[in-house]
């Protein structure tokens, strides 16, 4: 870190250095009244304003939250104590909605003035456990659904978010700002949402621990949907314990026996979710006698050929010598429909049966089902100022205010197609409901069953999950986990030669979140420490591009 910026500089919290402290520490520290939960609050409102400008991680700040602490801290004095995260807070993604002075618009600028009906159901769970909606993080704009080449981390409402290591660098997206402020120490924990790679991709580039659940185990009412079929809520915290903590708070254990409509049917016995995910921290002596996967094709291959992330690849191997060091039987193996769901070069969501531009692709289905599930969400709204209520009317907002928004493309940088996207969600109205049906079936078949659940059955025994690059591979594994609804765990390894953080991620069947709590927090203790961001290239105002330049 660069402590010639004063800005850069942790502010201390009543004399006590909360900077990388786990929700434990915080909690710790509120027990014997160091600090105040208003205390901390001031804290990292200040870090906020610090840091802030530079990063864009935050949209705005909650204005209640001072008297939100204050209220917590009245329930503490009077013995009572709600959760864990009693008086800690966090940021959640400007695209879950909150019932309160601050809006919830996706980025944009053209849901700015609605008024939503309540708060999102997973905002519910956690101010009633006491948490502190600090404020709304910032995002890709549309979850990064609008456009086919674009500044990743950019919204017109929060401006361009950086990566707090390498500011030149993007934070992933779309939770850009919810992984960013807790790499950055602007809260304790955050909240983002996923369709495909949104949490994987920013918790990998930020180093920070990401969880991306099981569709259907966290509730997605009152989320701004992209696909309901693959849309999940998941968390970002600096360790497994922080994620596992938050994880236990927002999980929905009705999921299970079918309640939401878009949740994933466990295909093994899930009795163990009952746990407490707490209940499965485990230390490295858990990775004795494990078995993990290496996906070779179209994974492992990839990373191992990259010259981009050579480096990288070389730090992960060294971890899985230590891996097999501390007793772990790492083994080859296959998705078998590798090389008819994943693009030789990577992630590649319109992908499908052999070929790219394939009707049997992953965006044939979110396409689909953002253009049919926006209006419902629209609909909702108690107050709507702009009169947006179709995807229809996004677009010609955009266009109508296209130096602000893009939405002509050529006319704002950070959007050199334009809404291209979504003038090809559009264009799925026109589509018969018998194509995005069959598409929905292949992409389900071949990531779980085809996928990663045979790739789980080795000679040797189910094994205890697959181990994936989340970079190197060029997003691939993580987008076969997306495309089948299960979840995920990024881990933080390492820091690249241009300085973007690098990890590991771990891949299980439906409902083995337990598992990755397991086996994640075990290699977090064998790697042994988190890299603190370096803000490297801090005054950087350039645009960082992601997706197909040939589209411009």
């Amino acid at each position: 870190m660069d402590s010639s910026r004063p800005c850069l500089q942790m502010p201390l919290c009543r004399g006590v250095e909360i900077e990388e402290l786990s929700i434990t520490q915080l909690q710790n520290h509120l027990e014997k009244a160091r600090f105040l939960s208003r205390d901390l609050t001031e804290c990292y409102l200040k870090r906020i304003e610090l840091i802030n400008p530079r990063i864009k991680a935050v949209i705005e700040a909650n204005p209640d939250s001072l008297g939100i602490a204050d209220e917590l801290d009245s329930e503490r004095k009077n013995g009572h104590i709600r959760s864990q995260i009693h008086g800690i807070p966090f940021l959640v993604k400007d695209n879950i909605s909150t019932k309160d002075k601050m809006q919830t618009t996706a980025g944009c600028a053209a849901l700015e003035g609605t008024i939503v009906p309540h708060d999102a159901h997973v905002v519910t769970l956690l101010r009633a456990a006491g948490g502190i909606l600090l404020g709304k993080a910032n995002l890709s704009e549309w979850a990064s659904m609008r456009a086919s080449y674009y500044a990743e981390g950019y919204s017109s409402r929060g401006g361009q978010n950086r990566n707090p290591y390498n500011l030149a660098e993007h934070p992933g997206g779309s939770s850009s700002g919810s992984a960013s402020a807790v790499a950055a120490n602007m809260c304790a924990f955050s909240i983002g949402t996923e369709t495909d790679g949104s949490v994987m991709f920013p918790a990998d580039r930020c180093a920070v621990v990401g969880i991306k659940p099981t569709v259907g185990l966290t509730s997605t009412l009152g989320v701004i949907p992209e696909a309901p079929s693959l849309d999940t809520v998941g968390t970002f915290g600096r360790s497994v314990e922080d994620v596992a903590i938050v994880l236990n708070i927002i999980a929905h254990k009705s999921a299970t026996t079918g309640s939401q409509p878009h949740a994933v049917r466990p295909s093994v016995d899930v009795s163990s979710i009952e746990r407490p995910f707490t209940s499965w921290l485990a230390n490295t002596s858990a990775l004795k006698g494990v078995r993990f996967g290496l996906p070779q094709k179209r994974i492992w291959d990839t990373a191992r050929e990259s010259q981009e992330h050579k480096a990288e690849h070389i730090a992960l191997e060294h971890l899985f010598k230590r891996l097999q060091e501390a007793g772990t039987l790492i083994l080859e193996v296959d998705f078998p429909s590798a090389e008819e769901i994943i693009a030789p070069d990577g992630w590649d969501w319109e992908y499908g049966d052999g070929e790219t531009g394939s009707k049997l692709s992953e965006f044939e289905v979110v396409k689909t089902e953002f253009y049919r599930s926006l209006p419902k969400y629209l609909s909702s709204l108690r107050s709507n100022k702009n009169q947006i209520l179709s995807l229809e009317d996004v677009i010609a907002y955009n266009i109508k205010h296209t130096n602000q928004d893009g939405g002509v493309p050529g006319t704002h940088p950070a959007w050199p197609t334009g809404q291209d996207n979504f003038d090809r969600c559009v264009q799925s109205k026109y589509t018969d409901d018998s194509v995005y049906t069959k598409a929905l079936e292949y992409i389900i078949r071949k990531s779980r069953h085809e996928g990663i659940d045979a790739a789980l059955r080795h000679e040797e025994g189910i094994l205890d999950g697959l181990l994936v690059p989340l970079q190197a591979d060029g997003g691939a594994a993580c987008s076969l986990a997306a495309k089948a609804g299960y979840p995920m765990i990024a881990i933080p390894v390492g820091v690249s030669e241009i300085g973007v953080p690098f990890g590991i991620g771990i891949i299980q069947t439906a409902w083995r979140e337990d598992l990755l709590v397991k086996y994640g927090s075990a290699i977090e203790g064998l790697i042994g420490y988190r890299h603190r961001p370096t803000f490297k290239n801090f005054d950087a105002d350039n645009y960082p591009y992601i997706g197909n330049p040939s589209k411009k």
